[in-house]
């Protein structure tokens, strides 16, 4: 596992996007994050999967944008589902009150089952 920051993307079946996020989610790689989930979503790509599972920290600014992404994509019939959350960050997201928000599933192949 690479601990450099890195973001990326990939088309799936059923125009479901896999969004991958690997080390730190800070004031660094929250634009590049945003930018990323903002072209999908502006492209009509509304159901999106992000895959946190090489993600080692998630700040506010992280948090914000899963949160708006996932806005933009429910006004538009789709969803945002996470998968992947380490110990870490399942206490964050519960601390946040985001679990209740967000579809979690600790696989890529059941976020994406539950699009169809």
């Amino acid at each position: 596992m690479s601990s450099a920051p890195h973001i990326w993307q990939q088309s799936q079946e059923n125009d479901v996007w896999l969004i991958g996020v690997g080390g730190r989610l800070d004031h660094e790689t929250t634009p590049r994050l945003q930018s990323t989930l903002l072209d999908l979503l502006e492209q009509g790509h509304h159901r999106l999967v992000v895959d946190l599972s090489e993600t080692t920290y998630i700040n506010s600014g992280g948090l914000r944008v899963l949160l708006s992404a996932w806005r933009k994509a429910r006004q538009e019939q789709g969803d945002v589902h996470l998968c992947g959350l380490n110990e870490r960050l399942t206490e964050i997201f519960e601390i946040a009150g985001f679990d209740r928000v967000f579809e979690i599933y600790p696989a890529q192949a059941d976020a994406w089952d539950a699009f169809t």
